[in-house]
């Protein structure tokens, strides 16, 4: 009987871990404007699996140096595909995004493994919109930055690739040229031309900047804001709980 109960409890606690293991992570954040990798994902410029869902979750351990860090987005590291390129001029405004406002240690730029630019927090807490203004040091053509987003009180840190092309004019807003574009795999949308503005208790619409307790429709539920955020296409109510309560 003692054989039998014991083995029972083993295969219940495997249970549980497998289905902690499988939950997805919280929201957290990345760079939105200009556009990263996986900005470029959430919006159907390019096809990019689950990270087109959770762009704000490219999360691994620090000390990392590619365009995932060594999470699963392994797609972001394939300098082969067509990415969407950015034209800017020789100063660059970043801008992350952030759906989860962890204590942050430093934000880190790089080029071609050489950090080009590092702010320090201290362990302080951002807002929900974080912009850094980074020189490319006189660098011309296409160039690709990895920014890091390093946590404070954990191992971990968010990254974010940025394509950009140099030299092609100032730095744009609010919206980027973008060359070139891939065909997307669902129908075509359309990014934000202007500054977000709140939306509370309306239909719910991406490019607007809903803050928690905002209510909107989607399709025939009314949903609750978790976390403060600006929408985009991919983060539809009934795809990210994280930021949506079903009422």
């Amino acid at each position: 009987m003692r054989r039998t109960t014991t083995l029972l409890s083993a295969s219940m606690l495997a249970m549980v871990t497998t289905v902690f293991m499988a939950t997805p992570a919280e929201a957290h954040g990345y760079i939105s404007n200009p556009p990263s990798r996986q900005a470029f994902c959430a919006q159907g410029k390019i096809a990019c699996g689950e990270v087109k869902y959770e762009p704000q979750s490219v999360e691994a351990p620090k000390g990392g140096r590619t365009c995932s860090g060594g999470s699963r987005f392994t797609e972001l590291d394939d300098d082969s595909r067509n990415w969407p390129v950015t034209s800017v001029g020789n100063t660059v405004n970043f801008t992350w995004s952030l759906t989860a406002r962890h204590a942050t240690s430093t934000w880190e730029y790089y080029i071609g493994g050489t950090k080009i630019a590092s702010f320090n927090d201290g362990g302080r807490q951002p807002g929900a919109t974080v912009n850094h203004s980074v020189s490319m040091g006189g660098r011309t053509g296409r160039q690709k930055v990895l920014a890091i987003w390093n946590i404070a009180d954990t191992g971990n840190a968010f990254y974010a690739c940025v394509d950009l092309q140099v030299g092609g004019g100032g730095n744009p807003s609010p919206t980027p040229t973008v060359t070139p574009t891939v065909t997307p795999t669902s129908t075509p949308t359309v990014t934000p031309t202007s500054t977000p503005t709140n939306n509370p208790g309306g239909t719910w619409s991406a490019g607007t900047a809903y803050r928690a307790g905002d209510q909107v429709t989607y399709g025939s539920a009314s949903y609750r804001c978790l976390q403060a955020h600006t929408a985009l296409t991919g983060w539809e109510p009934p795809n990210v709980p994280s930021l949506w309560q079903k009422l």
